[in-house]
């Protein structure tokens, strides 16, 4: 019980005490906004440069995990379209739910894996990221340029673009060339894990400030079919693809956990920026958080067990 309480109660915990300070100490926009572009800038990809750079990625099994990955990123991306479909969304509205349907909230991620299975399972976690973070944004933004700014029609030097100037993508990258040449030089690894630490306390604080209850109250039938393709149907798709393909319970439970996430928050000034439905997202972004305190819990008592039972 205290290990389980270790692992929930600073994640969660942040997230309050976002809202908490929103509401009475720091209620300025422009502060929260500021630290939002630290974390996304310079915080959130030195966690994840430095700790995909410490791997041996000859030792992980890249392929399967990429494979359950994709297939389960690509599944929820097909479920999302076609429960946007079924409820007969405009496109603005199609971009929320398909954000809501395969988008996650990595900050959250690193502190349950972290907290869960230590340094080696926040080493999985940041190839998980790796390996989601281009796929996902090179959907969303395909999914963007069919709306009334593209005209229906792909732009091929807009995207690629976008997902030249995503600082996580170029991040991810540069994990993954610096671990193949050995890994971070002295001096420069811990600056960077420093500078990681700090994403994740000043991440789940700016998540928990832009949750809001007031989000709920219109489409909430949507709001919960699409939080069901989230917290439910992706990570079931992962441990089912996961196990077919062989994975070892580690890289299993790294895949499963971040699939489980709620969605990003960075999800509703994307739907801001490019013209999606940003009340549906906010109210999407907030139902899923809370609905992620009841479903996360049960998929990590899940993956700790099948890792315990696996053994050494």
């Amino acid at each position: 019980m205290g290990l389980f309480l270790d692992v929930f109660v600073p994640p969660f915990g942040l997230l309050l005490l976002g809202a908490v300070l929103k509401r009475f100490l720091l209620p300025a926009d422009a502060v929260w906004a500021g630290i939002e572009r630290l974390v996304f800038w310079a915080l959130m990809p030195a966690l994840l440069l430095s700790a995909i750079a410490s791997v041996d990625l000859a030792a992980l099994p890249l392929g399967k995990m990429g494979l359950a990955i994709w297939l389960t990123l690509l599944a929820g991306a097909v479920v999302s379209l076609g429960l946007a479909r079924l409820f007969r969304a405009d496109h603005p509205a199609t971009t929320s739910v398909f954000q809501g349907g395969i988008r996650f909230n990595n900050l959250m991620g690193f502190a349950v894996i972290g907290g869960v299975f230590g340094a080696g399972g926040t080493a999985l976690g940041a190839v998980a990221t790796g390996l989601i973070v281009p796929f996902v944004q090179t959907l969303t933004t395909l999914v963007f340029a069919f709306g009334p700014v593209g005209g229906g029609r792909i732009s091929p030097r807009r995207v690629l673009r976008q997902l030249l100037l995503n600082p996580l993508l170029l991040a991810c990258v540069g994990g993954f060339a610096v671990a193949l040449l050995g890994g971070l030089p002295p001096g420069v690894k811990p600056l960077l894990q420093s500078l990681g630490q700090a994403s994740v306390a000043l991440g789940l604080l700016c998540v928990g400030a832009a949750l809001s209850l007031g989000a709920l109250g219109g489409r909430l039938p949507l709001q919960l079919a699409t939080s069901a393709v989230k917290l439910l149907l992706m990570p079931c798709l992962a441990l089912w693809l996961g196990r077919w393909f062989g994975l070892d319970p580690l890289p299993l439970a790294a895949a499963v956990i971040f699939m489980a996430l709620p969605t990003a928050t960075t999800s509703y000034v994307m739907a801001r920026a490019m013209g999606g439905d940003a009340p549906l997202m906010a109210a999407l972004t907030s139902l899923e958080h809370l609905l992620s305190a009841l479903t996360l819990p049960c998929w990590i008592l899940l993956l700790q067990a099948m890792v315990l039972r696996a053994g050494p």
